[in-house]
């Protein structure tokens, strides 16, 4: 039996193309773009495919661009949040981002979970968005409540002035865009 005739109400079974991928934000590990996608592991769990087979604050944990994100979201306690929830997008600060925000920042977000779960959850979108879809959007609604700004695109794309280090990562749940900056509400 073709996998066509074992999917349930959906018009096509999986997406075959980059532009039939656009509808649904799903993209797959040949969509990748930017210039920190060097960084990413060529294998292991950290790496494009071994993300696309965990959700996403799993696939974030196995990668090391992203260890500073990981212990901010177990600080607030948002691990099952985010692995729970179904076709989000995510914008993932790199290390260097939370570099930026000075240790005692970080700290002072960390220990405080009321300030910290806001300034994460700027980071969520509640649709899954490849990077054509951001740009066809130009703003998105977060799980904050506030918009943030899509501007660019390719190896130009930007959120809120972050540049997108690396965009269109599949995971199992989401689609995630390394950013360069912490976005704040």
């Amino acid at each position: 039996m073709d996998q066509a005739s074992t999917t349930t109400n959906t018009p096509t079974s999986t997406p075959t193309s980059t532009t039939e991928a656009a509808s649904n934000g799903m993209t797959k590990t040949g969509d990748v773009f930017g210039p920190g996608c060097a960084g990413v592991p060529q294998d292991g769990k950290g790496s494009l495919l071994g993300m696309a087979e965990d959700p996403v604050a799993t696939a974030a944990s196995n990668n090391p661009l992203l260890t500073k994100l990981v212990a901010a979201v177990k600080a607030a306690n948002l691990v099952d949040t985010l692995n729970s929830q179904q076709a989000i997008t995510v914008f993932a600060p790199a290390d260097p981002a939370f570099a930026e925000l000075g240790d005692a920042k970080f700290q002072e977000l960390a220990n405080n979970p009321a300030m910290l779960t806001p300034v994460l959850q700027y980071h969520v979108v509640p649709m899954r968005y490849d990077a054509k879809g951001l740009v066809a959007a130009k703003t998105v609604k977060t799980l904050a409540g506030q918009d943030v700004t899509i501007a660019g695109s390719g190896d130009n794309l930007t959120v809120n002035g972050a540049p997108v280090l690396c965009g269109n990562i599949p995971t199992k749940n989401a689609t995630v865009f390394v950013i360069g900056k912490v976005l704040t509400p």
